[in-house]
């Protein structure tokens, strides 16, 4: 069974695995989802990610961060979707929870942060939010 927003489904097991108290999360695995994951372990919602090859397209796990117990991610919100794609200009990216959280941009030069696009120039496709 094919699975219509990949994505989504990466942010839904992230959600589900650190309100549970898991320590990792594994996934299967594509470009985009690693480069998310990159951006995630950059900004220090979580620990550390790997690829694992498999016959197939590969796992990637990703070990969750807490502090005090208490996950560091707090809400992950699926923003662009396959139905209704949201696209933001250079001036008009997204501030998430007045700067606390953060926007994953996928533009022409990659995926990166909201900060990052803004510092760049450039907009894109909002996929996702963290905070």
């Amino acid at each position: 069974m094919s699975m219509t927003d990949p994505v989504a489904d990466m942010l839904t097991r992230l959600r589900n695995a650190s309100k549970a108290g898991h320590a990792k999360v594994m996934m299967p695995s594509s470009k985009m989802k690693v480069s998310i994951a990159k951006l995630l372990k950059e900004e220090g919602f979580i620990r550390d990610y790997s690829v694992e090859k498999d016959d197939k397209q590969g796992i990637l796990t990703l070990a969750l961060r807490y502090i005090d117990g208490h996950p560091v991610i707090i809400g992950l919100q699926r923003i662009s979707k396959p139905g209704r794609r949201i696209y933001s200009s250079k001036n008009d990216l997204p501030v998430i929870r007045g700067g606390l959280g953060t926007a994953i941009i996928s533009t022409s030069k990659g995926m990166m942060t909201d900060a990052a696009a803004r510092e760049n120039g450039v907009g894109g496709e909002v996929v996702c939010a963290v905070w």
